[in-house]
This record gives C-alpha cells, structure tokens and sequence, in this order.
C-alpha cells in the first residue's frame, strides 16, 4: 500500500510529546518529512530519533510560540527551510492549559493561554496559507476540543480559546479554500497522555463517563484522524470539525 503522505512535508507545532508527537510519528510513518516543533530540544531530538529509527525523515526546530507574529514567522521561515523550500501541511497544535476558574484567572494568564492558543496559530497561518496558496495548495489542520462546544464549571479561559480555533477553521477555509488550501479541524474527547504512570489515577476518565467510548482515549487516534484530513482521502472535506472524542460532544448513553 503507497503510504497516504508519500513525498508531503510537514510541520507540527506542539509535537515534542502526547497528540503532537502522535501526530508527527503518524505523519512520518506515512511517508512525509515532519518538522517536529517545540520548547524542550532534547524532547524534540527524542521524537525525530525515534522517527529516524523506524526509517521516517524528521527534522526538530526549536520554537517559544509565545503569539507575537515574529515568533510565528521565524518557525515558519526554518520550518520551510528544513523541508527544502516547501510546507504541504500544517498542523496547529500546541496549547497550554492552566487550571482555574473565572474568577481567579490573572490578566497575566489570560493574556499568555490566547497568545500561544489562538494568536501564535493566527499569526503562523498568516505566512503559511498565502505561500501554500503560490505554491498550489496546501492543508492545515487545528486543533480544537470538545470542551468549545460543552459547557464546564471551570476552564473557561481554554475552551473560549479553542472555539476561536474552530470558528477560524471556518473562516481560513473559506478565506484560502479557493486557492488550494483545505482547512479543517480536529476536536479531541479526554485523552491520556502515555507518558503518565498507568497505574496513578487520571482525572479525566471521569469525564467520559456516560459516553459510548467510556474512557478516555489514547493520542493514536487523534493521529489517525490528521493522517486523513492531511491526505487526499479527504480531498472534498472543507471547513470541518471532526469530533474524535469517543461521543463526548454528541451522544449521551445510560447506565455507565
């Protein structure tokens, strides 16, 4: 079977581990170059090893995506660079979650989580899209969740910043769709970071409890879902938000 990203570049934001690593392996695996991107270069240079390991080609590019256009236009410019002249394919990822509440969230905190969630990935696909857009198309998927769409007593500050993701998702397809680039998004349910102690308790299953998946899922599967928006096995898919979330967001089941 010819792998479903033979010969595509890619750049993942995010990935040194948890979803984006998922991510960057899965893409690799599948054939494309990746740009592995993050804060922590040993992390990153342990994600492009193990890519390498099982014959993929990785590059890491340092990046603090701290949301000034600067930041997002350096990683953009070496990411490209690395790639040889061409990205085919970008995937907002990184994120940072900070506990809290409405009313204890700082002006500091608030100003920091919609830098790196929603500025950083605006300001990156600034660049991004017009060059896809010269060179004939290109795709970009964003991360979003299902906590944009479900209400919770805390966490406002993240889930308002991950509903700007998917109402951008909206609007870039309909901005850059008709020069080439697909933009889609994918929203995960609770999912389990790997690298946690198996046996220590996670408080997220909790909140799949009464899904039809019943637990919390593992980064593979969101992979999976980017591995196809990012293939032309979705060619005619514009503007979407793909719900990975084991039915979170839509379905309600009793008894669990």
């Amino acid at each position: 079977m010819t792998p479903r990203l033979r010969g595509r570049t890619a750049l993942v934001t995010g990935s040194t581990s948890n979803i984006g690593r998922a991510i960057a392996l899965a893409f690799a695996a599948q054939g494309a170059h990746v740009v592995v991107s993050g804060r922590d270069e040993t992390r990153g240079d342990g994600v492009v090893a193990e890519i390498e390991r099982a014959g993929g080609r990785a590059d890491f590019v340092r990046a603090d995506l701290d949301g000034t256009a600067q930041a997002s236009q350096a990683l953009a410019a070496e990411a490209t660079r690395r790639l040889g002249g061409r990205l085919d394919v970008l995937v907002n990822n990184a994120g940072i979650y900070p506990p809290g509440t409405t009313p204890t969230t700082d002006p500091a905190t608030f100003d920091r989580v919609y830098a790196v969630n929603v500025k950083a990935p605006f300001f990156l696909t600034q660049v991004v899209a017009p060059a896809m857009v010269a060179a004939g198309g290109g795709v970009i998927v964003n991360l979003g969740s299902w906590v944009a769409r479900r209400g919770l007593p805390m966490g406002a500050l993240y889930a308002s910043t991950k509903g700007a993701m998917e109402t951008l998702t909206r609007a870039w397809s309909a901005e850059f769709g008709g020069g080439g680039v697909r933009v889609n998004a994918i929203s995960p349910g609770v999912i389990r970071d790997p690298a946690l102690d198996p046996s220590s308790q996670f408080a997220g299953e909790t909140l799949m409890h009464g899904t039809p998946a019943g637990t919390a899922g593992h980064p593979d599967a969101i992979a999976a879902a980017a591995v196809y928006l990012a293939s032309d096995d979705a060619a005619f898919v514009h503007g979407a938000v793909l719900d990975v979330d084991g039915g979170r967001t839509g379905v309600t089941t009793t008894g669990r």
